[in-house]
Formats: C-alpha cells, structure tokens, sequence
C-alpha cells in the first residue's frame, strides 16, 4: 500500500485529496504546516508527498528543500492556486518531480498517483 503524505495548511484540500488517495488504496499521513511535513516525512518515510506551496511557518520551498536533504530521492509533487508559477518553476528546479494547480480534479490526482506511486512500485519489482 503506497505511503502518501499531504502537506497543506488548508483543512478542506486535505479532506479532498485524503478521499482521493484512499480510494486508490493509499496510505495517508498529513501535515498542516512545512515542519511538522518535514518532521513526519523524516518518521514515516512516505512514497510520495503532496506538498502546498503558501503553508505558514515553512513554506513550500523550504519544505521541499529540508524533504530532499533527508532523502534526495524523495518524489515530491507541488500544489499551488493559479498564479504561483514561478515558484511551481523554482520548485520544479529544486527537485519536484510534478506539480499540480488547485483547483484540481479527481482524476488529476489518481494520474499523477500512477504515475509517480504505482508504476514506480511495479518498475521496482
């Protein structure tokens, strides 16, 4: 079962995406702000983290940053509103592997779930 940590601020985008990913038959751990995600990343090692752009006390940048010191490898997805493309870019620069614009849609979630997750976990096999 694939582990997925949310990192966003905002309940109901949590909510939202929690129902998405566990309809996949994902594992899901949360994280309201940057430094509890980079705390719960360092504990529960998850296969991928969906991680908000504007959080408050560590925004996305700076999470993404302390995520790939503790796991270069780590598969990190941004999520921002419209309008943050130039930190989605930076991001993107920093070692995301994708990005996703809120508002987003169900099955954007369950594509990008295939193909950073499950097609991950079958090429290791």
């Amino acid at each position: 079962m694939p582990k997925v940590l949310i990192a966003d601020d905002a309940l109901f985008t949590r909510k939202v995406l929690r129902e998405i990913l566990e309809a996949e038959g994902c594992e899901v751990i949360e994280a309201t702000n940057g430094q509890e995600a980079v705390s719960k990343f360092q504990t529960e090692r998850p296969d991928l983290v969906l991680l908000d752009v504007s959080m408050p006390e560590m925004d996305g940048l700076a999470t993404l940053h302390a995520i790939k010191e503790i796991d270069s490898n780590a598969k990190v997805i941004m999520v921002s509103a419209m309008g943050q493309a130039s930190t989605v870019q930076e991001a993107l620069k920093c070692g995301a592997c994708d990005f996703i614009v809120k508002p987003f849609r169900p099955h954007q979630i369950r594509e990008l779930i295939a193909k950073w997750v499950l097609n991950a976990a079958c090429q290791q096999e």
